[in-house]
């Protein structure tokens, strides 16, 4: 008996030391793109909210939870680049909102028997683009010219096609989290037919042919 509270006292001091996401997924995931290991965030916590925390700093955004960075993304549906073509009667820009289409998503992913933190991760590695394309004046003409893209800024555009690419598609009538499901199922697969991976395949096409 005393040696089963003991085990219970020793988990429970484990869980508190390494949280899991809303109790039941692990950080423990692997990052492969050695670029983005910097600035994808897995620090352990239940619910990753900062409320603004590190706006104010330079780079802040690497120090948020890569799960919060998905999730306040979502929070501003509607938009393509920086249009603003709909809103949303489901989000409205509500934490909670997202929240729970983030978290509905990974249970689907949870009966596919795989950790949703990886998936993300492998998704945001395999739809971020590593150059794009800039307007440059030279000698007087403005050009198109193929630049190296940033890490963060990596991340910033993988997590800004998720976040189109799930509303575009419960535009059509399917649920936001099954929607979130199968983008960030078919990014983390690589699919060209994943819209966040196609976006980056076309934004690098036109770099490379700007070169």
């Amino acid at each position: 008996m005393v040696a089963e509270k003991s085990k219970e006292t020793e988990e429970i001091k484990k869980a508190e030391v390494n949280p899991l996401f809303a109790n039941k997924y692990s950080y423990d995931v692997e990052i492969n793109d050695m670029g983005l290991k910097n600035v994808i965030n897995l620090k352990p916590t239940i619910i990753p909210r900062s409320t603004g925390l590190y706006s104010q700093q330079k780079s802040g955004r690497a120090k948020v939870n890569i799960i919060e960075r998905l999730i306040t993304h979502l929070m501003v549906p509607g938009h393509k680049g920086k249009k603003h073509l709909r809103t949303s009667k489901l989000m409205s820009g509500r934490y909670y909102t997202a929240f729970n289409i983030v978290y509905k998503s990974f249970q689907r992913m949870e009966r596919d028997g795989k950790n949703p933190i990886q998936v993300l991760v492998k998704a945001i590695e395999n739809s971020s683009p590593r150059e794009e394309v800039m307007s440059m004046l030279i000698a007087g003409q403005r050009l198109a010219k193929q630049v190296d893209v940033s890490p963060l800024r990596r991340v910033d555009l993988s997590l800004r096609w998720i976040a189109e690419g799930t509303f575009q598609m419960s535009a059509t009538g399917k649920k936001a989290d099954e929607a979130l499901y199968e983008i960030l199922t078919g990014a983390a697969n690589n699919s060209d037919s994943s819209f966040p991976v196609s976006k980056r395949i076309e934004l690098e096409r036109q770099a490379g042919a700007s070169r």
